[in-house]
C-alpha cells in the first residue's frame, strides 16, 4: 500500500519484524520432532545460523565453537584478526575506551595494513579445528585479497558490504564484476546486503549461493542517522523470498538461499525471519552478547571505524551467557536473548511446522500492538 508523502512523493509501506507477529495453525508438535537443520552448496548445519564478520563475534576461536555447535562463524579478514599479529590487546583496549575517544582509536587501530600471511594462517586455525571454514571480505578488498583467501582453502566466501549491488558504477576504478569472479572461483560464495527484490534478483543472477538481507539493521549502526537509509527487515526478507521463487522460474530451479541480515536481536526476529522466507540468520549482536565474544559484552562492525564517514559506534550490549547457552540454552533470562534454538523448535511446533522450509509458509499478521 502506497501512502502519499506530499503532492510529488508517495513511499510504500513496509515492515520491520517488529512490527508483524506468526499466527499458530490447526495442528501442534513436539519440540524434538522439529527440525533446524540447513543446508548450502555441499555444507550441511545443524543450525541455520551463521556468526556476522565482526571482531566483537567472531575469532578463529568463536568461529571454532561456531563450528562445533553446529553453525558457522565467518571471520572478518580485514578485521584486527588479520592485521596484528596479536589482536588481543587491541580488543581489550576497545572495550575500555571511553565512548567519545572509542571511534578515534578505533580508526587508528583498523589503519594497519591487511598482511595476507595472516589471512592464511587464521583461516588454518579455523581448518585444524576441524569445522567448516568461512571468511568475509568487502567488495572493494575481493579483487585483491580473493586468491590468499582461496589458497588458503575456505569453504565458503562471503562478500558482505552495508550494500552490495551486481551493477557497481564507478569512474576511479574497475568494479567488481561478481558474475565472472563467482564462475571463476571453486567455493560457493555468499554475497550482500541486498534490501530489494530488483537488487537481489540481480545478485542471484550472479551465480551466487546465497544473497544476504539487509542494510544497517544492526544495533551497532547508525547509517539511518547518517545516510538517511534503511530497510525493514521483515519487507526486505520477504522481498528477496520473493527474488529467490521467480528467480527459480526464471533459472529452471535452481535455489538461492536468502540470508536475513540485521535486525536480529531477539530470538523472536530469528522466528520471524524465517517465517518472511529467510533460509538462515546471520546473526552480530545476538552473538556478542556470549560472555566468551571477543567483544566482551561490547559490539561494533566495520562501518564504526570507516576512516571517512564512520557510520556506526561501539556499543554495550552486555553478556548473558556462553555461547552453547546463547544457542542451546537453558536460558537465565526471558526476554529472547538466549536459547534462540530452542525459542525457533518451540515457535515451529507451535504453529504445527515440522522444518524450516515448511514454516517459511506459517501465516504472517501485521500485529496490532507491541509488548515493551
Amino acid at each position: 500500500m502506497e501512502i502519499e508523502i506530499g503532492r510529488s512523493k508517495r513511499a510504500r509501506r513496509v515492515y520491520a519484524f517488529d512490527d508483524i507477529a506468526v499466527v499458530p495453525s490447526r495442528r501442534t508438535r513436539d519440540p524434538e520432532d522439529v527440525s533446524v537443520g540447513w543446508t548450502i552448496d555441499a555444507y550441511q548445519f545443524a543450525i541455520p545460523v551463521l556468526a556476522a564478520p565482526m571482531d566483537s563475534v567472531v575469532s578463529p576461536t568463536t568461529a571454532i565453537m561456531m563450528g562445533q555447535l553446529g553453525g558457522v562463524g565467518v571471520l572478518d579478514l580485514e578485521g584486527l584478526w588479520t592485521r596484528h599479529e596479536n589482536p588481543e590487546p587491541l580488543l581489550a583496549e576497545i572495550r575500555s575506551l571511553p565512548a567519545d575517544k572509542a571511534t578515534a582509536r578505533m580508526q587508528d587501530m583498523y589503519s594497519a595494513p591487511i598482511q595476507p600471511a595472516l589471512v592464511t594462517a587464521r583461516l588454518a586455525e579455523i581448518r585444524a579445528g576441524g569445522v567448516t571454514v568461512a571468511g568475509a571480505l568487502s567488495p572493494q578488498r575481493t579483487q585483491e585479497l580473493y586468491e590468499t583467501v582461496v589458497a588458503a582453502g575456505v569453504d565458503l566466501f562471503v562478500i558482505r558490504g552495508t550494500t552490495v549491488s551486481a551493477e557497481h558504477v564507478s569512474q576511479n576504478q574497475e568494479p567488481l564484476n561478481l558474475k565472472k569472479f563467482i564462475y571463476e572461483l571453486d567455493v560457493p560464495v555468499i554475497v550482500g546486503g541486498a534490501a530489494t527484490y530488483t537488487a537481489a534478483l540481480h545478485l542471484m543472477r550472479t551465480g551466487a549461493a546465497g544473497v544476504l538481507v539487509g542494510f544497517g539493521g544492526g544495533a551497532a549502526s547508525t547509517t539511518r542517522a547518517t545516510l538517511g537509509i534503511h530497510a525493514p527487515m521483515a519487507t526486505a526478507v520477504a522481498d528477496v523470498a520473493g527474488a529467490r521463487r521467480d528467480y527459480m522460474d526464471e533459472s529452471g530451479g535452481r535455489y538461492v538461499h536468502v540470508i536475513a541480515d540485521g535486525g536480529l536481536g531477539t530470538s523472536g526476529d530469528i522466528v520471524k525471519a524465517v517465517a518472511c522466507g529467510a533460509d538462515a540468520v546471520m546473526l552480530g549482536t545476538a552473538l556478542a552478547r556470549a560472555t566468551d565474544a571477543p567483544g566482551g559484552g561490547f559490539h561494533w562492525g566495520a562501518e564504526a571505524h570507516h576512516p571517512q564517514l564512520p557510520r556506526g559506534k561501539r556499543v554495550e550490549v552486555g553478556t548473558v551467557a556462553p555461547l552453547e547457552e546463547i544457542l542451546y540454552g537453558p536460558a537465565p533470562v526471558a526476554d529472547g536473548t538466549a536459547n534462540l534454538i530452542g525459542a525457533l523448535r518451540r515457535s515451529m511446533a507451535t504453529t504445527g511446522y515440522s522444518d524450516l522450509k515448511e514454516f517459511q509458509r506459517v501465516e504472517v499478521v501485521v500485529a496490532p500492538y507491541r509488548v515493551n
